[in-house]
């Protein structure tokens, strides 16, 4: 088994270091936070002191960082990865994150003999517990079976799209597909509400037809029971939305839905709703809802 080094123990990448742990993988991590990596500490992980050490140290290094600067903080940095890692290594950055910022990686890793992916994931903590992720990968296809058994590790629908960037260009078709995806949903379950049906029973048909979505099932039921905690930060989703519009527009590709759902989100962000998850978009309809009331 490989030695992998793993920086980022936040609400996903903690599990996601768990189940490789759990695989038989020896593992290096090292966060800003000691005290976030305790549990993987007491689980059998290697503390390294800085992103420096641990590159040094590991054959595979992954990364799921906040956002495309502190991707390239420790990618392109002095003290980051780049700088440090073996030739021969390979990286992986798991953070959704820049398609560009991906290819910047891709082109310098690869000057230096390092393999580079982006691979960012998709199934929020639940699919991240259960070691169940949709990973979509971007990189050279002659090394991905080296990477393989890691990713397996962590995910159960992985699919490598193209080259250097195509896992955060698929990324980003995904988080269009969830931004207007999690208006209807918020829509659905208001309006069962205001119609005097029970919400729960009305998913019971709604969830197995043609509105069918992971979010329905999985993120509907948080919002009638009133759990906002977060398997996917509102401030993460609204930096992924304003990513793909960025995408989008360099593009020449209309993209009014997303326009509108990160234009609710970052009303609701401006209401103080940045920590909470992504469902809790069903707060800020309600107080809509309160307002013209």
């Amino acid at each position: 088994m490989k030695t992998i080094g793993f920086i980022g123990a936040g609400v996903m990448g903690k599990s996601m270091a768990h189940n490789l742990l759990k695989a038989g993988f020896a593992l290096n991590v090292y966060t800003r936070t000691k005290e976030k990596a305790a549990d993987l500490l007491e689980e059998g992980a290697h503390w390294k002191e800085s992103a420096a050490e641990l590159a040094k140290e590991s054959d595979i290094i992954m990364t799921i960082v906040g956002y495309p600067s502190d991707v390239e903080e420790v990618y392109l940095g002095e003290g980051g990865i780049l700088a440090n890692a073996k030739a021969g290594s390979f990286v992986i950055d798991m953070t959704t994150s820049s398609p560009k910022l991906a290819e910047a990686i891709f082109e310098k890793a690869n000057k230096a003999g390092i393999h580079a992916y982006d691979a960012p994931v998709s199934g929020g903590d639940i699919g991240a517990r259960n070691a169940a992720l949709t990973i979509m990968a971007g990189g050279d296809e002659a090394n991905f079976d080296y990477i393989l058994p890691a990713l397996q590790a962590m995910g159960k629908n992985i699919v490598l799209q193209g080259g250097a960037g195509a896992g955060q260009h698929t990324k980003m078709c995904n988080q269009i597909a969830i931004a207007a995806g999690m208006m209807g949903v918020c829509e659905a379950i208001l309006y069962a509400e205001k119609a005097g049906l029970d919400p729960k029973t009305v998913l019971k048909s709604i969830e197995a037809g043609a509105a069918g979505s992971w979010s329905l099932s999985n993120l509907a039921p948080r919002m009638i029971d009133g759990n906002f905690e977060p398997g996917f930060y509102v401030k993460h989703f609204i930096k992924d939305m304003k990513i793909a519009i960025e995408s989008a527009e360099t593009m020449q590709v209309p993209v009014p839905g997303l326009k509108l759902a990160k234009e609710l989100y970052d009303r609701f962000s401006q209401a103080g709703g940045d920590d909470k998850g992504t469902q809790a978009l069903y707060q800020y309809y309600e107080m809509m809802m309160s307002k013209a009331e």
